[in-house]
């Protein structure tokens, strides 16, 4: 039986599916095999695996990528895995008793531990550029003393427009940049608020 037949369908809205899979494809080898062509197929924001649970999550624009199109995409990955062998029976080897992970292993290649990883690397990042735009924003303390009011105004503009482009930053480079003329109405949103921002700056 064709691998594609034992994936089964459980949640369906708009942007965001979820399959029940087939065990095979839950080792760890496959596992990411998978998810990277899955990555590739454009206008997919994220894919999440769970190999305990046997389920795929797909969130996508669906804009870019309705779910017809991303389920052909999605069987044409998987024939190209059947066809270079990875899926084959023989080729998946057995997890033995011997070898089964640990409580340890299990939590570090968990959900969870990425989640915090994630988390912790995001806030990291945030607080050293929060630092930097501080700086440039206040020019010192001196701008602080001088106009406490503008001064927090222009840190706080800094900071959202960081937010802006952190949050955007994947649909930007993969959706914006390639189809300028079907997102013209977020770029001059864009530009607007970067006026803003040069507006702010600007000396009375």
């Amino acid at each position: 039986m064709s691998i594609q037949k034992e994936f089964v369908l459980r949640y369906r809205d708009n942007g965001h599916v979820r399959f029940q899979i087939p065990q095979r494809l839950c080792n760890q080898q496959i596992a990411g095999l998978l998810t990277a062509g899955i990555a590739n197929i454009q206008g997919v924001h994220s894919v999440t695996l769970f190999r305990r649970q046997n389920k795929l999550a797909i969130r996508f624009n669906a804009a870019a990528c309705n779910f017809p199109s991303l389920a052909k995409q999605l069987f044409q990955v998987l024939a190209e895995l059947e066809q270079q062998g990875h899926l084959d029976a023989s080729a998946v080897p057995a997890l033995s008793k011997s070898k089964r992970p640990g409580l340890k292993q299990r939590f570090a290649n968990s959900g969870i531990k990425r989640w915090f990883g994630d988390k912790y690397q995001a806030v990291k990042e945030t607080a050293q550029a929060a630092k930097i735009l501080g700086k440039l924003s206040t020019k010192g303390p001196k701008a602080l003393i001088r106009d406490p009011e503008k001064a927090t105004i222009d840190f706080l503009n800094d900071i959202l427009a960081l937010y802006l482009i952190k949050a955007h930053w994947t649909r930007i480079t993969q959706e914006w940049l390639v189809r300028p003329l079907a997102y013209r109405y977020e770029w001059l949103a864009a530009f607007y608020l970067f006026f803003l921002l040069v507006r702010s700056r600007r000396k009375k």
